[in-house]
C-alpha cells in the first residue's frame, strides 16, 4: 500500500525511482479506507533530505499513510526555502486541535546546548505535551529522543568525550518486544551525535523499559511501558551518504574529528560508505507503524 504525500514535494520523484509505491491525495481520497495519520516534526536544518529518509521509512508497508509535515513557528529555518515550508509544511497552531495515530520528532543540530537555551524550547514543550492527549505513539529520533526523555521523565543529556559517529551494533535487551520483531541479534544502526543518555539513568525510571543498547553508543531504544512513547537515539533512517556528508562538513568546519566507525571499507574515507542497516531501518519503522500504531490506535481519533 502506499504513502500519501503531496504531488509536488520532491521527495515524490526521488521514492519513485526506488519504486517505492507512492499515491497523491487527490487519488487516496477515493479510497474507501481510513488511512493512518502520521505527523513529523523536522527539526534538522536539512528538511527535505530528512523529509525523504523519514517517507521511505514509512512507505515500506501495507499501511495507507497520511503524513502532515510540522515546522517550528519560533524558529525560522536557514537552510530550506521558505517556499518549500510555505507549501509544505505547517505550524503547530495550525494543527494543534487535530488528532494523530503517530508523530515522529526528529533530531536537531543543537544537542549540545542545554534544552532550555533551544530557541524553540517552550514551543516543543508545548508540542510534547500535547502529544499525551491528542497522538496515540510518538517516536523520538537522536535530540528528540533527549528532549523526550528530559522533558517526560527529567532525564537529562551528558556530554561525551568525543562524538559517536558510525554504524554500531545493537543487542537487544527484548526480545519479545514488538517493535523489535524479526530484528537480528545484533542488529546494525547508525549513530551521529556529541551527547548520551545513561543505561542507570533508564533504569531508574519505573515507567521506562530500555528495547536495546550498544556496547559503544550506549542506549539504543527505549519506550514506556504502555508503548505509547518510543525514544531511539540512532538513524535507521539515515540514506547511505548522509554519515559521509556530515563527516564532509565537520572536517570543513576545521573539526578534528574521526571517520565514522564501521562505515567506510577498511575505514578507508575514500572509498564508497557500506550501507549495512537498510534492513534494520526499515524493519524499525514498519515495526513501530504497524503493531504500535495501527494495531493499537482507536479507528476513531476522538476517543484518544
Amino acid at each position: 500500500m502506499p504513502i500519501n504525500i503531496d504531488p509536488q514535494l520532491p521527495a515524490r520523484s526521488v521514492l519513485e525511482l526506488e519504486n517505492i509505491f507512492v499515491m497523491c491525495r487527490d487519488r487516496a481520497q477515493q479510497q474507501d479506507i481510513r488511512p493512518l495519520r502520521i505527523a513529523i516534526l523536522n527539526l534538522m536544518p536539512t528538511k527535505i533530505e530528512t523529509e525523504t529518509q523519514l517517507l521511505r521509512m514509512l512507505s515500506n508497508t501495507p499501511l495507507q499513510v497520511d503524513i502532515e509535515l510540522l515546522q517550528m513557528a519560533t524558529y525560522e529555518s536557514k537552510n530550506t526555502a521558505k517556499e518549500h515550508l510555505l507549501q509544505f509544511y505547517k505550524t503547530f497552531d495550525t494543527i494543534k486541535h487535530q488528532r494523530f495515530d503517530g508523530m515522529i520528532i526528529t533530531g536537531a543540530p543543537v544537542e549540545q546546548l542545554p534544552f532550555e537555551q533551544v530557541d524553540y524550547w517552550p514551543e516543543l514543550c508545548d508540542i510534547m505535551a500535547w502529544t499525551k492527549s491528542n497522538v496515540w505513539s510518538t517516536f523520538h529520533i537522536c535530540w528528540g529522543a533527549q528532549a523526550g526523555l528530559y522533558y517526560h521523565y527529567g532525564i537529562d543529556k551528558q556530554p561525551l568525550p568525543c562524538k559517536c559517529s558510525g554504524v554500531f551494533a545493537h543487542d537487544v535487551c527484548d526480545p519479545t518486544h514488538p517493535l523489535l520483531r524479526g530484528l537480528d541479534d545484533p542488529f546494525w544502526l547508525p549513530h551521529s551525535r556529541y551527547t548520551t543518555v545513561t543505561r542507570e539513568d533508564i533504569a531508574a525510571v519505573p515507567q521506562l523499559k530500555l528495547l536495546s543498547s550498544s556496547p559503544v553508543a550506549g542506549v539504543s531504544l527505549v519506550c514506556d511501558v504502555e508503548n505509547r512513547q518510543f525514544f531511539a537515539t540512532g538513524h535507521g533512517e539515515y540514506d547511505r551518504n548522509t554519515l559521509a556528508h556530515e563527516y564532509a562538513r565537520d572536517l570543513q568546519r576545521g573539526l578534528n574529528i574521526a571517520p565514522p566507525e564501521h562505515y567506510y571499507p577498511n575505514n578507508n574515507p575514500d572509498l564508497p560508505p557500506q550501507m549495512t542497516w537498510r534492513a534494520a531501518g526499515h524493519l524499525l519503522f514498519s515495526n513501530w507503524l504497524n503493531f504500535c500504531v495501527y494495531q493499537q490506535t482507536p479507528f476513531d481519533l476522538s476517543v484518544l
